[in-house]
């Protein structure tokens, strides 16, 4: 669907200045609000877009919207990284391409150049985008010398972990439509240039099973039995194989790389993490990945908001223009502009 839509003519503000341009060779847009009245400094959003790793781009119609909307709201510059894709490259590239457009961006004198405040900067993303948003944010968090830091990271229904996919939101959500449970795994295959002969072993847990001794370091940081509350771990249990496939960790060895998994850091990470902010969706398999970030932000000290919608699906957010304009879209949307507009 994504694929498809957002090949849509992407829209144009009077009051939003939208550049092409490069950072450290990768290529974003930014939009930049018209200055009126006296010039003054102004908050900013990178954004990370969704598809998957292999998706959608900061140009197409939705994405376009989204930020042009976000860049009005909140009077704001949005930097809109147009990383590159699978099939054409694979994991780390996706990452590299963002921390280095990024970093670029949080130089003060680029900062400065686009007249933002650099105490108040956010990191964004959606599905895949807010996977490569929380790996980033990670990575920048631990480097000692950076002259500026996150203020805050916004994470709308992310995509965190490929170890486990068999979480009550996996398992209710299995064949719900945009995103079943076989298309996530088949992305994170499609993502590390994997077997795919591999995807129904790991669709039951087999490349995590408890012989697979490279995971064991791993199973504790994200135990929903202990992660997440009641009412969404309701009757569902643990699928956990004594015996599996040794093999799908040799040939994807990625697959418990941090970068790729920001849901498996170690607590000391989490503790750096700026102020947070989840989106989650009931009818989305990723539900749990969000709500167990949250939590082990929470249990790190991180101060976190979590908003859950019940009557919402997997990538509903970018859908607010015709012919796929849903109240779903304009529901989430505006929700997270808002704890934006009050917290950035």
């Amino acid at each position: 669907m994504i694929g498809s839509f957002d090949k849509l003519s992407p829209q144009s503000s009077e009051s939003v200045k939208i550049t092409d341009t490069q950072f450290d060779g990768v290529e974003v847009r930014v939009f930049e609000p018209l200055v009126q009245g006296e010039a003054k400094l102004r908050r900013s959003v990178v954004y990370i877009h969704g598809g998957g790793w292999a998706l959608a781009s900061a140009r197409g119609g939705y994405y376009n919207n989204l930020c042009l909307i976000m860049a009005e709201s909140l009077d704001a510059v949005v930097l809109s990284i147009e990383y590159r894709l699978v099939p054409d490259f694979h994991f780390p590239v996706q990452f590299s391409d963002v921390l280095r457009a990024t970093k670029h961006f949080m130089l003060p004198e680029v900062l400065a150049q686009y007249s933002v405040d650099a105490s108040r900067v956010a990191i964004s993303g959606d599905s895949a985008g807010g996977n490569l948003a929380a790996a980033v944010c990670q990575e920048m968090s631990q480097e000692e010398n950076a002259t500026t830091r996150f203020k805050l990271q916004a994470l709308i229904y992310p995509v965190l972990q490929p170890f486990d996919f068999n979480t009550p939101s996996y398992q209710q959500n299995e064949v719900t439509p945009v995103l079943p449970r076989l298309v996530m795994v088949k992305f994170w295959i499609y993502y590390f240039s994997g077997n795919y002969d591999f995807v129904h072993a790991m669709v039951v847990n087999n490349h995590t099973s408890l012989d697979v001794s490279q995971a064991n370091p791993f199973r504790e940081r994200l135990d929903w039995t202990f992660l997440l509350p009641s009412r969404f771990r309701k009757n569902y249990k643990p699928l956990s194989h004594t015996t599996g496939n040794v093999e799908i960790i040799r040939d994807m060895p990625m697959l418990l790389d941090v970068r790729a998994a920001p849901l498996l850091a170690e607590k000391e990470v989490f503790h750096l993490q700026p102020k947070t902010y989840i989106l989650t969706c009931e009818i989305d398999i990723l539900r749990d990945d969000g709500l167990m970030y949250a939590k082990r932000l929470e249990k790190a000290g991180v101060e976190v908001t979590v908003d859950h919608f019940e009557d919402c699906f997997h990538g509903c957010m970018i859908f607010t223009i015709w012919p796929a304009n849903f109240s779903a879209g304009f529901q989430t949307r505006d929700s997270y502009i808002k704890w934006l507009s009050e917290n950035l």
